[in-house]
């Protein structure tokens, strides 16, 4: 019997032998903390001695103390620190995590807080031009801040793959240069478009810009090629059809318009018999015109992994309550998981759960599959065209879509011979939900699955055909959508719910488990389907960033 039911739940512990930084490889008996200082001006100097840092200062209680450990990185970071501790917490590599304590115990006059990193937390890999929120990477590239990639968790799927030059991605956008710095060597023009003021660098950049080169900001699937083409013929979309009979995997749409062409649907359909994912935005109107009554397409055509924005800054409301001046009303911003980007207080009660501004909210409907980060992404086409650096201030779903095409070429990088149909439900099974983040509870059913998170989804690939793990499925209620997943590994489903319309077709090679607080309780309109096939076979090897990680 391989279809088991277990009413404690698998707990698996990961064991991390090998961490790997951008230059060299850390051992797992390494301690890796954040530190925050008291002050930010607080800045320690250190001279490099070897393979290590030596404290240069002049303060005699953090000499004393230093003196005793071996320093790989202590270097300030934005990762994790809530607003008001942006400028005042650093990440430390040293050779014992006795040296956290004997800082925050002993050179209290200068760091006020300590917090170790887990094991697990250290699979990650940065490049080198990670932004201000780098932390074993060393930041060459532009002084920005990408949190949102952290908040996807981007580093932890780059640990597995950074792309492959062999995964092409396409973009169907404003034109870009293939002599750009961030696409030469790994570009195409396909069919030439317009300069649409850099929008066409922008998408591109976030999607698959080069990363590890020390300039600008690294892509999702920062090793991918990039073909080029342009954002017209909406009724049969035969230019992305030609990128399809090309060999790209991924097209990227961040533009639509409010027609259905029975035509087009068809194309998309022949796209995802040619192994070709189509990724498109749900579109820019507020909600407070839309109500959640308006497609666009080709989003919202069958087939299309459809995108919308939400925000992803700030952990709680709490730590960025803005004043309006001239009202005296007191608004939130930029709150990580609420599907608006800004909102208000009943009675301007700032001790009470806000409500989003539906004039906030980019347009949300039943057709929208996943939402992602969208303000604060950066501008690629800016530095491209006009030679500096920004980020977007509002959140527009076109900066929004690229990050969805980048994780899902990371996901083909990995595994070449993954299915284009079962791409979309790795998407969803691996996604935040946010149903329970109170602002967002008047848009049920309009936000699709939830959160993009590339790292999970990413490792989810990996533990599908590694053999080393179980697959989990977890943390997730669906009652809606076709899902379908084929494993070579054993799978595992805990605290997860599929009811009414939800249809589920699973099949592995080992066990499939249905541990605790499962409900898999479809309507006479959905359907569960598991399945036990030994006759499985991996279709090609996973493509890893280091071979050596299947010996973790």
């Amino acid at each position: 019997m391989y279809l088991v039911k277990k009413e404690s739940a698998v707990r698996i512990f990961i064991l991390v032998f090998v961490v790997f930084s951008t230059l060299s490889a850390y051992s797992q008996q390494e301690a890796w903390f954040y530190l925050r200082a008291r002050d930010t001006s607080f800045v320690p100097s250190f001279e490099k001695k070897g393979d290590y840092l030596s404290y240069s200062g002049k303060d005699a209680r953090l000499k004393a103390a230093l003196k005793n450990y071996k320093i790989k990185i202590f270097k300030k970071t934005w990762k994790h620190a809530k607003k008001q501790n942006l400028k005042k917490t650093f990440f430390v590599i040293a050779d014992n995590e006795a040296m956290m304590t004997d800082l925050l115990q002993n050179v209290s006059h200068i760091f006020e807080f300590g917090e170790l990193i887990a094991e697990e937390d250290k699979k990650i890999f940065e490049p080198n031009d990670y932004g201000l929120t780098s932390t074993i990477g060393d930041n060459l590239g532009a002084q920005v801040n990408l949190d949102y990639l952290d908040v996807m968790e981007v580093p932890k799927a780059w640990y597995y793959t950074t792309g492959s030059r062999d995964v092409i991605i396409g973009i169907s956008d404003g034109s870009i240069k293939t002599d750009d710095k961030e696409f030469e060597g790994k570009s195409k023009i396909i069919r030439e478009s317009f300069m649409a003021k850099g929008h066409g660098f922008s998408v591109a950049e976030s999607a698959a810009g080069q990363g590890d080169n020390g300039y600008a900001i690294p892509g999702v699937c920062y090793d991918c090629s990039v073909y080029s083409t342009n954002y017209r013929h909406i009724n049969n979309l035969e230019q992305l059809v030609e990128l399809s009979k090309l060999g790209v995997k991924v097209i990227n749409c961040s533009w639509g318009l409010a027609h259905y062409y029975e035509t087009a649907q068809q194309a998309i359909y022949e796209m995802m018999d040619n192994g070709t994912v189509v990724v498109a935005i749900g579109h820019n109107p507020p909600f407070s015109e839309t109500k959640g009554k308006k497609p666009y397409y080709p989003a919202s055509y069958d087939k299309v992994i459809a995108v919308s924005s939400a925000s992803h800054r700030y952990a709680h409301y709490s730590e960025n309550i803005q004043i309006e001046e001239d009202k005296g009303l007191y608004y939130i911003k930029n709150i990580r998981y609420y599907v608006g980007l800004t909102g208000g207080f009943k009675n301007n009660d700032t001790t009470q759960v806000p409500h989003l501004y539906p004039i906030s909210i980019r347009n949300l409907n039943s057709e929208i599959d996943i939402v992602a980060p969208s303000q604060g992404i950066y501008r690629y086409g800016e530095r491209a065209l006009n030679g500096f650096d920004d980020v977007s201030q509002f959140n527009q779903t076109s900066g929004v879509a690229p990050l969805v095409t980048g994780s899902i070429g990371l996901m083909f990088s990995l595994y070449p011979c993954l299915p284009a149909e079962e791409v979309e439900t790795i998407l969803k099974f691996t996604s935040t939900n946010i149903d329970d983040v109170e602002p967002n509870k008047p848009y049920a059913g309009m936000y699709g699955a939830g959160m993009l998170n590339t790292g999970r989804a990413v490792k989810m690939v990996f533990d599908m055909f590694a053999e080393k793990e179980p697959v989990k499925i977890e943390n997730q209620r669906f009652s809606r959508w076709d899902f379908k997943l084929t494993s070579i590994s054993e799978v595992v489903m805990q605290n997860q719910k599929f009811t009414e319309e939800a249809t589920l077709n699973l099949t592995s090679k080992k066990r499939i488990v249905i541990s605790e607080n499962t409900v898999l309780r479809p309507n006479a309109k959905g359907k569960i389907h598991l399945k036990i096939d030994l006759t499985l076979k991996k279709e090609c090897e996973l493509q890893l960033r280091d071979p050596s990680i299947l010996n973790d």
